[in-house]
């Protein structure tokens, strides 16, 4: 468990900020020619947030959660949470974080499956870790079935959908009660899941057979799949719920689905080289923002035109991808570097990069508790 320290007060001088590598938002970002400057806090040091939102990384390797100051870009806080954290979601009024963690271990495609299976699996491990955002304690540990990765939440109903990877299924729970609901089949190797906004359908991409399962919400079964691009990986619905987007690693491409017709409409291609990993929608959904993975860019697509409008370098592998309340900036997690870097959107260009845990593999953001 993190020991939280008793907190320095808000109005930390600005030398102080400067000194940790923090920049308030509003401030303008390094000229071309100086380096950009990388967050570090002194060690054991836990600080509550200045700015208006918080942003939460899970880090892969270090079995933890970097707390970040959303608007000065310090990180606040290490949260012990599990082995393999991974998917992250935070409750509407901020006090409640979630996390996937998986005994399961690491098997990157370039392993064999006969080396991957000789590893060691501790099943005692999964499950979805809950943490009261104030104390930064986590409080329990939610059934979760084999080999946790992404989950969504339907926050009106209280219920949890959970894709497990190596058990080809997705588990609905009960947060409240901690009861399983139902175990559904997906598509092999589910990986994104997510709730339309209305509410009635869950989308859980299948890595293997390039696929989607929908989940109808009102029932929890299953009621079609929809063939998409090659190795689909991340989810995003549009604030209607009319469209879906999906990005497709190896077809290198967004496949675009009308979400009442369950049927792909178009197909978006990104650059060559692009292995689009998370997706996430300004807020006026005008815009698609796109982590590409080993390509090390963050892209961002015009939707009126369905082309590519602006591109911007990051760290190496940024996987997940998440955008501030107010759309201003973008937080991209890459996981080789270690860090979580930070995007303006207006002008798209790297504003700071963060130093969090080992191989941070996913963010997401939440109200200041």
């Amino acid at each position: 468990m993190n020991i939280i320290l008793k907190p320095f007060v808000l109005t930390l001088p600005l030398a102080f900020l400067v000194a940790c590598g923090g920049q308030p938002a509003s401030e303008a970002p390094p000229t071309a020619e100086a380096a950009l400057p990388v967050t570090r806090m002194p060690e054991n040091v836990v600080m509550q947030a200045q700015g208006s939102f918080l942003v939460y990384a899970t880090n892969e390797d270090s079995n933890n959660v970097s707390v970040i100051d959303g608007d000065y870009h310090n990180v606040l806080a290490t949260i012990e949470i599990g082995k393999r954290p991974r998917g992250l979601k935070v409750s509407p009024d901020g006090s409640r974080l979630y996390v996937a963690v998986s005994g399961a271990p690491k098997c990157p495609p370039t392993m064999e499956d006969e080396e991957c299976e000789a590893l060691e699996v501790d099943l005692s491990a999964d499950g979805i870790a809950e943490v009261d955002t104030a104390s930064r304690e986590v409080l329990r540990v939610l059934p979760s079935g084999i080999d946790p990765e992404q989950f969504d939440v339907n926050w009106e109903t209280g219920l949890m959908y959970i894709a497990n990877e190596n058990a080809n299924q997705a588990t609905v729970i009960n947060i409240a009660s901690g009861e399983v609901i139902a175990e559904l089949p997906t598509g092999l190797e589910p990986e994104g899941v997510r709730i339309a906004p209305d509410g009635s359908v869950v989308y859980v991409t299948g890595e293997v057979q390039s696929d989607i399962t929908v989940i109808d919400t009102a029932t929890n079964t299953v009621v079609g799949t929809i063939a998409v691009g090659i190795r689909p990986r991340d989810i995003v619905f549009s604030d209607d719920s009319s469209r879906a987007y999906i990005s497709n690693e190896i077809g290198e491409s967004i496949s675009v689905i009308d979400v009442a017709a369950s049927t792909v409409v178009d197909t978006i291609t990104l650059p060559a080289g692009s292995l689009p990993m998370g997706v996430v929608l300004s807020p006026d959904n005008s815009r698609l923002f796109v982590a590409t993975g080993r390509a090390r860019t963050v892209l961002a697509v015009d939707l009126a035109t369905n082309t590519v409008v602006d591109t911007v370098e990051v760290g190496q592998r940024p996987w997940g991808l998440t955008i501030s309340p107010d759309g201003n900036m973008l937080f991209s997690a890459n996981g080789p570097s270690d860090d979580v870097t930070v995007i303006d959107v207006n002008d798209f260009t790297v504003i700071e990069t963060i130093a969090v845990g080992e191989t941070p593999w996913g963010v997401w953001p939440g109200q200041v508790p």
